[in-house]
């Protein structure tokens, strides 16, 4: 992988911070490959991947990830942790939370946190507060232990950022129901670079907290909690009303059979009114 002049502006405005090892290449497959080949060559954490393009995107459950070239921020982080194994959520939890954050700092749009990885918003486009949620980003984590160890863990984010509009032709049409771009809820074109810039200074802040208020902020950004969810855990569906999320990131829901159910690893759907006719 080459380097480009893309991203030097992101390199100078991140010096002093861990994150200014920045990256930018025009296409690669994944970020998260890339970035998991290189931690297992002994690069340091701190790297940041960026691509105008991916051609093998994707997200959790080997999800495939749309994205028009140059139409999104595409992006890996290279973590060491020393942390257990069991407090890996907190670095893309870190990662959501910079990125709602960034996302209202720079765009004036304001992302909820859906369990257990996505950005969304509410409606469709200037500033609307009502209608089914619809993706703005994705967050895939990797990791790889040694000895029971984390010996390095790999977030990436896919965030849409300068889309088409459905009508242009160049937006599949499928997408147009379940996915937004900044742009789309901004009203206007968003800098890419400048986005990432203030993400990851965002990300270097919540790097530096306690683990308790980082979990405590990504509640307050929660679009998940007080929502009717139905949860997929593979061998069974639950439908209840989510209630909190754990400091281990588990997501609890009261069940509308009875009881409460936490619920470390499962696939989350919003219920909207009308999906509960």
């Amino acid at each position: 992988m080459v380097t480009g002049m893309r991203g030097d502006r992101a390199r100078s405005e991140l010096l002093g911070t861990r994150f200014a090892d920045v990256r930018w290449v025009p296409e690669t497959g994944s970020t998260n490959r890339d970035l998991l080949e290189l931690a297992a060559a002994g690069e340091p954490a701190g790297v940041v991947l960026v691509a105008d393009h991916q051609t093998a995107g994707r997200g959790r459950l080997d999800r495939s990830w749309h994205a028009p070239p140059e139409g999104s921020l595409l992006f890996s982080v290279l973590f060491r942790p020393t942390t257990p194994v069991s407090d890996a959520h907190l670095l893309s939890t870190a990662v959501g939370v910079s990125a709602a954050e960034a996302c209202r700092m720079v765009a004036d749009v304001a992302p909820g946190l859906k369990w257990p990885n996505d950005l969304v918003v509410t409606g469709s486009g200037s500033g609307s507060a009502s209608g089914p949620a619809r993706k703005l980003s994705g967050i895939l984590a990797e990791s790889t232990v040694k000895d029971g160890v984390l010996d390095a863990v790999v977030v990436g984010l896919g965030l849409n950022v300068n889309w088409p509009t459905a009508a242009s032709g160049e937006l599949p049409p499928e997408l147009a129901d379940i996915a937004t771009a900044l742009n789309h809820e901004a009203g206007h074109a968003v800098d890419r670079e400048e986005l990432l810039i203030v993400l990851l200074q965002r990300l270097e802040h919540w790097c530096c907290v306690p683990a308790g208020e980082l979990m405590d902020r990504a509640r307050s950004l929660s679009a998940t909690i007080g929502s009717r969810v139905r949860v997929d855990l593979g061998s069974e569906q639950i439908v209840g009303l989510a209630t909190e999320i754990t400091d281990s990131g588990s997501l609890v829901v009261e069940v509308d059979d009875g009881g409460s159910r936490e619920v470390v690893v499962g696939d989350v759907v919003h219920l909207w009114p009308e999906a509960l006719a």
